[in-house]
């Protein structure tokens, strides 16, 4: 079982990973379809590039739930405890290694990005694995923050907030203004 558990493990880590990269891509590609900007980055901003971790990674989630969920009833809960490390390690190594070098290098954000794919898929080995956040309540409240964040990434494309972590550094724009 932990093998199995390992294998889905780091097939979602390589899903995240090369759908995120895509997604990056897949708004342009889509000529600006607004369906399209619902789950792909519309610009540069750090906000755009959680989307990017995150998109995949619900998608993994939902297919994950279906065919390991009886095996593994904590699931919900715990992939909303490594969801939300995952995105919120994106700007905290963003914004600190920018802070100490004071430019943006790219190849160093491709790594934070899958830095954060990793420590998000290490995390839920792990409390999977344990057995963690196993009480029914977790689940309910693990579903209702996966789909609450689903919810603010959509929201938030087209309704930026205006703060640096909507701001694409590039054009200065919010979202798909």
């Amino acid at each position: 079982m932990r093998r199995k558990l390992f294998f889905w493990e780091l097939g979602g880590f390589l899903f995240t990973g090369a759908l995120g990269v895509l997604l990056h891509f897949f708004y342009e590609w889509s000529g600006g379809s607004a369906l399209a900007a619902c789950v792909s980055a519309v610009n540069e901003s750090v906000w755009e590039h959680m989307k990017l971790l995150f998109v995949p990674l619900f998608l993994f989630s939902v297919v994950q739930v279906c065919l390991l969920g009886r095996n593994y009833p904590n699931l919900p809960a715990v992939r909303a405890v490594s969801a939300l490390t995952g995105i919120v390690l994106i700007p905290v190594l963003f914004y600190t290694y920018i802070g100490v070098l004071g430019r943006s290098i790219d190849w160093v954000n491709i790594a934070i990005f899958f830095l954060a794919d990793l420590g998000a898929f290490l995390l839920d080995f792990r409390l999977l694995r344990q057995g963690r956040l196993s009480h029914r309540w977790m689940q309910i409240l693990g579903l209702a923050v996966l789909w609450g964040l689903a919810f603010c990434f959509v929201w938030c494309t087209f309704r930026p907030v205006h703060l640096p972590l909507w701001r694409d550094p590039v054009t200065g724009i919010y979202g798909i203004s």
